[in-house]
């Protein structure tokens, strides 16, 4: 019994050791599939928006700019217009991947509405993911008297030489803006609370 009791546990411990912090192979290849255009950016345009109080999207020029890239973690500040207070994070945490959205205002501190966003539930698919909105998300959401922000979900779609999309959807509600793959376009300015 004794000599069982040392193999079973020997055995958990070599697959502990062996097991793999990382996402499943197609999250894995979802996020190398944007990293491979780390430190380019590329403009976009609204595709769908039936949103209301987010029309600077369409009346202004869009820019997303793959600009920070570790093995586990994008930051991918998406310009609107002169406007450089929102950054995309993508992170890596073992249990799939995280979408958090860091809004800043122009010195550099944080915006009361900052890092909501969401997480992976399934494997998703090496072209596209999506992230709905996490507890901590909603609960901020009903600090800041938007309930209807609950049911959100981010999606991210990229194919490769082709495009990148960026989309938001609730029940009866559909934002999307897809950026031009094709076309890299001038570096926008460092966002704000970030340094180069």
């Amino acid at each position: 019994m004794r000599k069982l009791f040392f193999s079973l546990a020997a055995l958990c411990v070599a697959s502990s050791v062996s097991a793999s912090p990382t996402s499943v192979p197609p999250q894995d290849q979802f996020f190398d599939k944007i990293a491979q255009y780390c430190g380019q950016a590329f403009e976009g345009k609204v595709v769908e928006d039936n949103f209301t109080g987010i029309e600077t999207f369409s009346q202004n020029r869009l820019v997303m700019h793959v600009r920070n890239c570790t093995e586990d973690r994008l930051e991918i500040p998406f310009h609107v217009g002169d406007n450089h207070s929102r950054t995309w994070i993508l992170k890596k945490t073992g249990a799939g991947i995280s979408l958090k959205h860091d809004h800043r205002m122009p010195d550099g501190s944080h915006d009361d509405a900052t890092m909501y966003g969401g997480h992976t539930q399934d494997a998703g698919w090496a072209n596209a993911q999506s992230f709905p909105a996490d507890q901590f998300s909603k609960e901020d959401f009903i600090r800041r008297q938007t309930p209807q922000s609950v049911g959100n979900t981010w999606h991210m779609y990229i194919y490769p030489e082709q495009f990148f999309a960026y989309r938001l959807t609730r029940p009866g509600r559909e934002m999307r803006v897809d950026f031009d793959l094709t076309n890299p376009v001038d570096l926008p300015p460092v966002p704000w609370g970030y340094e180069d």
